[in-house]
Parts: C-alpha cells; structure tokens; sequence
C-alpha cells in the first residue's frame, strides 16, 4: 500500500492557512518528498509523518516555492539522529543549486546525495520498491512531472511449488522475486509465480501548460496531483503566459489519461476558495477533489 499526504496545496508563497504545495509518499514506512518550498517542514510536522524516514526528495524545479525549505529542512531530518544518506533529484543543475542553499547548513550527520535529471529525457530509476519515471514539462524553467509505480507480484503457486519440491522455508525467495536452488536444480520465480497483478501508481505534475505526452504520462493512476492555479476560464491568457493551468485544463488531463481521482493544488494567493469553483472541473472529470493542507489517501492494492 501507498500511503499519500498533500502537505500543502497553494503555490508562490505561503499563506496563513495555506502551505506551499508539497507530497509526501510513505511506502513500506520509507518517506519520498516531492519539492521543499519554505515551511514544508512544518506541514510535515502537522501532517503527523516523521522526519527519519524521508529517504529521497524529488524536485520538480527550481523556483523558491518548491526548493526554499531544503536547508531547514535537512536541518531537522539531522536532529532526528538520521545517519543514512538522502538523495535528491532534480532537474539538470541541481548539484550546484542544492549545494549554494544548503551551504548554510553547516556539517549534516549524513550525506546527501545529488542526482540530476535531463528534462529533454524519459528518466527511469529506483526508490526502494518505488519505479519513478519523470517528464519533462512546460514550465519558463526545466521542469519534471513525476509517477511513482509500486510493482504487485503475482499470486504464489503452493502446490507447483511442491511439485518442484520447494521447502516451505524457501517460498518466502521465490515470492521476494529471488531464485533458490533445491536439490542441484535452480527453481526460479517464474516457475511458481503468476502473472504481475496489477500495482499501484501515482503521478505529480504541477508549474506546467498541458502537454500532449501528459495524458499517456498519468495514464492508469490511482491518484494524479496536478496543477490548477486558476479556476477562471477568462484567466486562461494569463496562465498561457506565466505557463500554469486552470482546473479545467487539470481535469481534461486527468480524463484522458483514464485516471482514477484527480487532486488540484498550487492554487494562485488570489484564490480564496476553492471548492467554490470545483463544479467547472468536475463537469469534465467528476472524481476531482480540491486539495488542501494535510489530504490524505491510503492506496492499497485490489484483489
């Protein structure tokens, strides 16, 4: 299972009841951070998650309401008697942004490790059990929309895997995806497993226009956080301009891409209220939810 928190939903600056948007995905009780904006880490504090645990933060660019929070942030994962190294990713340039902010962190009690990511490019890498491909966006800088894939196993035979005279003790392997060799004879996983049921998936795209590749990038999410910085249709001139989205465009998205709900986030300081204005995106895709500080979702796997 996944479990989601959107620690905050407003974008540009942070407001007295609206943090600066920011995800968090426990997975296995490992923590993935997606953007740092100033005070994410007192939304994590209200959120109820740790700060241990947070294993790796992903960027999606490098405006202060997404980076601002780093350095405090490191700051108190180091109080918490963290040791292991923390990674962070971001687009290319990342090594030198990241090191310039948090030279006011003094010595850290553990490393962090910095990856960058071309955004011209289809990344593919690894968090723990996490799959994690990025996009490059439509944004005045290099930005990357984010999905995040947890990998379901398939069901475990246990009468094949007697057949082939498998110890009970060894059918925990095989279901970790590892082979194990019984009498001479390598039985692996294929063998015993059934097919790949399906997984879980989420994906973040926010500080962007729509692009075409975006429906196919979120395609079969259970849940995709995406912009909408504007709710007015007559704003839409503007959100070209300053490349951002309204919700309508937000839910088209989340529509063609066969998603299963949609979360909105990074609303504009001038949008008051939200919910106020949901029924034009929920006319389009109707499992839309407007965020707000502290959303939270359990995804689990369907049988």
């Amino acid at each position: 299972m996944l479990d989601i928190c959107l620690l905050g939903c407003g974008g540009m600056m942070p407001l007295p009841d609206r943090f600066l948007t920011s995800l968090l995905v426990r997975c296995n009780g490992r923590c993935t951070l997606i953007d740092c904006g100033e005070a994410t880490q007192l939304a994590i504090r209200k959120s109820g998650f740790g700060f241990k645990n947070i294993d790796t933060i992903l960027l999606t660019h490098f405006h202060a309401d997404h980076t601002a929070g780093i350095p405090g942030l490191l700051l108190t994962i180091g109080n918490s008697d963290r040791t292991e190294p923390l990674h962070i990713y971001g687009p290319l340039g990342c090594i030198n942004i990241i090191r310039s902010i948090c030279s006011i962190c003094g010595e850290l009690p553990f490393e962090v490790m910095i990856h960058e990511l071309d955004d011209k490019k289809d990344n593919s890498f690894k968090i723990g059990e996490l799959e994690v491909k990025t996009l490059g966006l439509d944004h005045r800088i290099a930005c990357l929309g984010y999905s995040l894939k947890l990998r379901r196993a398939g069901k475990f035979n246990p009468d094949r895997a007697r057949e082939l005279g498998v110890p009970v003790p060894m059918w925990k392997t095989l279901q970790q995806g590892l082979a194990v060799e019984v009498g001479g004879r390598v039985v692996y996983p294929g063998e015993i497993m059934g097919e790949n049921r399906r997984g879980l998936k989420i994906s973040y795209c926010t500080d962007t226009r729509p692009t075409r590749r975006m429906p196919d990038f979120v395609r079969g999410s259970d849940l995709f956080i995406c912009e909408g910085m504007y709710s007015e249709e007559d704003k839409k001139q503007m959100a070209r301009d300053k490349k951002h989205m309204l919700f309508s465009e937000a839910a088209s998205i989340a529509r063609a891409g066969g998603v299963k709900r949609l979360w909105l986030t990074h609303y504009s300081p001038s949008l008051a209220d939200p919910v106020e204005s949901i029924g034009a995106a929920r006319d389009i895709f109707p499992d839309t939810t407007p965020g707000e500080n502290n959303l939270q979702i359990t995804l689990r796997f369907e049988d």
